[in-house]
């Protein structure tokens, strides 16, 4: 079972596998069928979260969900446009030898604000960086529409990645995730980025009025040699 509930609307995970190798998952959900009406592809050093078929271009539902650079193992996850902005600005701070703290973050979702939907959905992000020494630094962070952005320093333990979702769960009233009762974590015992894709998926099953709600599923673990990532897609 997904641990927020059977609609987390938007969700990501930042984390380490059994090995000890920094990990990352993304999920998206929808209730109505334009929501479910994506696919994840990979792009170059990116994965789209994009539309199947004709539809026009959304921004609210089409953008860049992960981006990654295999010369300095950096990767950014999150649900819209911050995507591109937060994963130069961390990458900025490795080539500057700056320390990579939440503070950038926050400003960052601060400025892109809530979703300007009915629901004001929260905009988050998942980052996974460098460090003193080359050591992986893990952060996540939201912004809801009433309180200011939060960042998070995440230290995970090897087979757990610790999260933040769009939602706190509820099919038939969405409300935005709370991130002061505890962030989400799930343990993972596999070894790829195929399996780890795999396992949110099959986690997170659950129906609305009759469908599927899950979209599909994005996953990246680096390799032992600290720069490469393998990632992953799982589509309905």
């Amino acid at each position: 079972m997904n641990p927020n509930g059977p609609y987390p609307g938007r969700q990501l995970f930042v984390g380490m596998t059994v090995s000890g190798s920094p990990a990352v998952a993304y999920l998206v959900t929808g209730r109505s069928p334009a929501s479910r009406e994506r696919k994840a592809t990979p792009l170059d050093s990116s994965i789209i979260i994009g539309p199947i078929g004709n539809q026009p271009y959304d921004p609210l539902r089409h953008y860049t969900g992960l981006e990654y650079d295999n010369n300095n193992g950096i990767i950014t996850v999150s649900n819209g446009i911050q995507t591109e902005a937060i994963f130069e600005t961390y990458k900025l701070l490795f080539n500057t030898n700056s320390l990579p703290t939440k503070d950038f973050m926050e400003k960052l979702l601060d400025s892109a604000q809530a979703e300007p939907d009915s629901f004001r959905t929260p905009r988050i992000v998942g980052v996974v960086t460098n460090g003193a020494e080359g050591k992986p630094v893990f952060l996540a962070g939201i912004k809801r529409h009433d309180i200011p952005a939060q960042a998070f320093l995440v230290e995970p333990k090897s087979g757990t990645l610790t999260g933040v979702s769009t939602y706190k769960g509820s099919l038939e009233s969405p409300e935005s995730f709370d991130p002061t009762s505890g962030l989400a974590k799930i343990e993972f015992k596999g070894k790829t980025a195929k399996e780890l894709a795999e396992y949110l998926f099959d986690i997170s099953q659950a129906t609305y009025n009759g469908d599927d709600i899950r979209v599909c599923a994005v996953s990246g673990i680096r390799s032992d040699d600290k720069h490469t990532w393998q990632v992953e897609t799982r589509n309905r």
